[in-house]
């Protein structure tokens, strides 16, 4: 069964050339002009993967990635023609998976959406996977089917995809650097480029949350020429 995507563009000539593009690639495509019918088309239909187009009449691009990120399991690559680092955080920010400024290369939308959808998200995972799903650290608990993080005073988070692979690859470095290289395949599924900053805000969305438990009970360092390094405190007696 092929994997369902969905363009959101209000443009009906880009739209229906995404759509006709993303189906020659293999996909079933469905379409929206606006928040209104994608909400109706997410209701309707199980989709994997949403392409939104960030300048929309009505409820704008970043309001819906907003409500998408609440979505489990969806992934979203947001299109825009605004194409400076800023407009690129900021769609990153509020839970876009990537985010590709028009006009662009069909074939690396189509790159793309490869990129993001190559590792799977385990949500039908067997009960003894879902079992061991849970890692804790320092007073938090990241659930890594679900992609929540709980913080010690016990409020959850539902990370964003890229944010929770940068934490996954800086748990399982076990104390050790990880290169921005590493964690830019990991999270975006894509070679680091020099003024690609789409990791290092990753990064600081984690710092934010990891201070919210004891201090420096979890801290992620910045290794000068080398990448990130996740340090946890020992507790007292272990």
């Amino acid at each position: 069964m092929s994997t369902t995507l969905l363009v959101v563009d209000d443009d009906d000539e880009i739209r229906e050339l995404l759509c006709d593009y993303l189906a020659d690639a293999g996909y079933h495509v469905l379409a929206a002009a606006d928040g209104e019918r994608m909400r109706e088309q997410l209701a309707q239909h199980k989709v994997e993967l949403v392409v939104l187009d960030l300048m929309l009449p009505g409820e704008d691009g970043l309001s819906l990635c907003r409500y998408l990120h609440t979505q489990p399991g969806l992934a979203v690559i947001m299109l825009s023609a605004k194409g400076s680092t800023l407009d690129r955080i900021i769609g990153l920010e509020v839970g876009a998976d990537d985010y590709l400024a028009k006009p662009f290369e069909p074939r690396e939308l189509v790159a793309r959406i490869k990129a993001v959808l190559r590792r799977p998200q385990r949500l039908d995972a067997p009960a003894e996977e879902q079992a061991q799903s849970l890692q804790r650290f320092a007073g938090f608990s990241l659930d890594h089917i679900k992609r929540l993080l709980t913080l010690p005073d016990g409020q959850t988070l539902n990370l964003p995809r890229s944010d929770y692979r940068v934490l996954r690859e800086l748990l399982d470095a076990n104390d050790r650097v990880v290169s921005r290289d590493h964690l830019t395949r990991s999270a975006f599924g894509r070679d680091h480029l020099p003024d690609d900053r789409s990791v290092d805000m990753c990064i600081s969305r984690l710092r934010q949350q990891l201070r919210r438990g004891a201090e420096g009970s979890a801290q992620i360092l910045t290794i000068r020429n080398e990448g990130y390094l996740l340090s946890i405190a020992q507790r007292p007696g272990v």
